[in-house]
């Protein structure tokens, strides 16, 4: 099998608040410490077939804008998802199997983008998306168990999908086996590898006591087994991949310092941190009782993003 990161975003950066305050709350940590963050989806090649893990951003959304208020910022757009694609060797019609984790833009803005591919993705997030048709799959995970993880689905030779509730009601993760080794395409299970040695959740999830579970289950089969973590949203998960590094959770690696940040002009816009929603205040949001016009910084304290539920401190300019 060939592994390859599909690179989408860089040079971006969150806060320990948000990478680790799930539990304990946000203020139990130091807003002024910051990890990278990118993000990258995955590719895999059976030699049979193309497995896609993900499907980044729309391309129609727009970059952020951070400010001092922002807590998660992916960074600069590198590519979009078919051109990185490209670059990576493939086509869109080369394209079999999509596994999604979850439901967030970031992980399924592009879904629409490949004609001949069967869509892997609980039912609870294909009910959420409304996604239906021949090419959706609703996964099952009645393939038995997986070592410790209670429910799997395999969906080709030595990859498994498997039910890792938590950070969303269907929330999952893939492991592919290769050379005696575990790779896995977790989505966000963490947000930075530095939360996994830490032991500790973000702040977005759906299901809390399900997400602590699911964390405690990835811990306990990374700790038997030479396990390669590959993150979502930090340049981590491509540099595992490229020199196969296997996690040893007793010896976390040292944080690389952010780099520059690169600010843009904001366009009036906001897009959330979380799941890549974009508020328009030339549309508003209807469904909610907001007018079209209404500004961002007139929406009531309590509205919330109409997709992934978080509330407006999530959001960034775009």
């Amino acid at each position: 099998m060939k592994f390859k990161a599909i690179k989408l975003y860089e040079n971006g950066f969150m806060t320990q608040p948000f990478a680790f305050g799930g539990e304990e709350g946000p203020g139990a940590f130091d807003p002024k410490v910051r990890y990278r963050s990118s993000l990258q989806n995955f590719l895999i090649d059976t030699g049979k077939e193309v497995i896609l893990v993900d499907t980044g951003m729309p391309l129609e959304a727009p970059d952020a804008v951070p400010d001092e208020n922002t807590v998660i910022y992916m960074g600069s757009r590198v590519k979009d998802y078919v051109s990185a694609l490209a670059d990576a060797g493939y086509k869109p019609e080369q394209v079999s199997k999509i596994l999604v984790t979850h439901k967030h833009d970031d992980h399924t803005g592009e879904l629409r983008s490949f004609p001949n591919a069967k869509i892997y993705i609980s039912p609870e997030d294909a009910d959420a998306l409304g996604l239906k048709g021949e090419n959706i799959v609703r996964a099952t995970y009645s393939d038995g168990p997986y070592y410790n993880f209670p429910a799997s689905q395999i969906v080709a030779d030595g990859v498994r999908l498997i039910e890792a509730k938590g950070h969303t009601k269907g929330n999952s993760i893939v492991i592919a086996e290769n050379d005696g080794l575990f790779l896995m395409f977790h989505g966000d299970i963490t947000y930075t590898d530095e939360a996994l040695y830490a032991n500790k959740l973000s702040v977005v999830y759906e299901d809390a006591s399900a997400a602590r579970k699911t964390l405690d289950t990835v811990r306990e089969f990374i700790s038997n087994h030479p396990t390669v973590y590959l993150s979502t949203h930090t340049p981590l998960g491509y540099e595992n991949l490229e020199s196969l590094k296997v996690v040893d959770l007793l010896s976390p690696p040292e944080s690389i310092p952010v780099g520059e940040i690169v600010y843009k002009t904001a366009t009036g816009k906001y897009i959330c941190g979380i799941c890549g929603y974009v508020y328009d205040p030339a549309l508003g949001d209807p469904d909610r009782g907001v007018a079209p016009g209404t500004a961002f910084e007139d929406l009531p304290d309590d509205w919330r993003c109409p997709r992934c539920k978080q509330d407006k401190t999530k959001f960034n300019k775009a």
